[in-house]
């Protein structure tokens, strides 16, 4: 079997029953949103397998068969459940595009090789996608934005990231650089 060690990739989430025949409203989070049947069988964390027919587009996702839901309320069950494809099935990305599984896990160095932490998640607020960075350092998570100036390399090879964050984005950093004279040192000569 071709499985790829990064695992699985969570594809859609089932928003509950549709009708009531046993059809499932299904959101997708693909690229393209019709192409989460061409990833079935999908999984859940629990390991249930579900073969997938997509039977139209509803407002927020599609109506769904799911093999082995049968009623309105085994539907319902499933409200919540998250919807995983073998990373080995989805479609190769451009070297510039990751998947955000791929980077949750990988630990972040700034430019020096001094770890910073690991990312948590990966969110889009709307501006564009921000890293959620977690250390033991700190005490509340740190939001990197994904950007190439801010993170310049993702080594998925290597399993890490290196960023050159803004000023006073990690806990500890100076906003002031060492640009000036210290203290009791003339500024002119």
């Amino acid at each position: 079997m071709n499985e790829d060690p990064i695992g699985k990739v969570c594809v859609g989430a089932i928003a509950g029953a549709f009708g009531v025949r046993g059809d499932v409203r299904l959101k997708s989070f693909c690229a393209q949103p019709e192409a989460i049947g061409d990833y079935a069988p999908l999984t859940d964390e629990a390991g249930r397998e579900f073969g997938v027919k997509i039977t139209r587009q509803v407002k927020g996702g599609f109506a769904a068969r799911l093999t082995g839901v049968a009623t309105r309320e085994q539907a319902e069950a499933l409200r919540g459940v998250r919807l995983y494809a073998p990373r080995w099935k989805l479609p190769s990305l451009p070297t510039d595009e990751f998947y955000h599984a791929d980077l949750v896990g990988l630990p972040v160095y700034d430019g020096g090789g001094v770890r910073l932490g690991k990312v948590r998640a990966v969110h889009d607020f709307g501006a564009g996608d921000m890293l959620e960075i977690v250390s033991p350092e700190f005490r509340q998570p740190v939001m990197l934005p994904f950007t190439r100036a801010a993170v310049p390399i993702v080594d998925l090879a290597a399993h890490r990231i290196v960023a050159d964050p803004p000023p006073g984005v990690f806990p500890g950093d100076d906003d002031d650089e060492d640009d000036g004279p210290g203290p009791g040192e003339d500024a002119g000569a």
